[in-house]
């Protein structure tokens, strides 16, 4: 009896993985190749880009290496299928090193450091920040730290989209949004 609970338990743990794991793969993406978009560092010319593919503006990661909820993000929320593909459909999505050298042209066209963009001008001393620019260049929405999970960082997307941060706090909006939720 001791031998077939044994060999019992680890095929029920392989097939709920397996099962459940087939569904999960496919959400799952690295956030380096389907989330963040490639640049050569000038804001200016995103937003060109941004316009003329109809986006709702540019949203920027301000992120370190050595920041763990930096990493949790990347691990849990922005790796998620719907997620990526809800926020390329509406944003161009770069990532800023608060702590990097690399020279950069802001939505203005000045020249500097990653660094003194994301301190000087950002006034970001913790990481993660998600810094929401619409498509003048000027900063409509900041969100400082971690979101609890995927849905709510989607209600962040959908609270910048449909200009409800002109009326309410994001705050207030998610109060919301778990309440219409949890009435289904």
């Amino acid at each position: 009896m001791r031998i077939r609970r044994f060999l019992f338990l680890p095929l029920v743990a392989l097939w709920l993985i397996a099962g459940s794991g087939a569904a999960m793969a496919d959400d799952i993406r690295p956030p380096s190749e389907y989330f963040f978009q490639d640049t050569f560092g000038n804001f200016k010319d995103e937003l060109q880009t941004a316009r003329e593919q109809g986006k709702t503006g540019i949203m920027l990661f301000f992120e370190q290496a050595d920041c763990p909820f930096c990493h949790r993000m990347k691990q849990t929320v922005l790796n998620r299928k719907s997620v990526q593909d809800y926020y390329r459909k509406h944003f161009l999505i770069f990532s800023v090193d608060i702590k990097g050298s690399q020279q950069i042209t802001d939505f203005q066209g000045r020249e500097e450091t990653e660094k003194d963009f994301a301190f000087k001008k950002n006034g970001v001393r913790a990481t993660p920040v998600f810094a929401f620019y619409n498509l003048k260049g000027d900063r409509i929405v900041r969100y400082t730290g971690i979101t609890s999970n995927a849905q709510e960082f989607l209600w962040l997307g959908q609270y910048v989209v449909d200009g409800i941060y002109k009326n309410e706090s994001f705050t207030k909006y998610k109060r919301q949004k778990r309440r219409d939720t949890n009435a289904l």
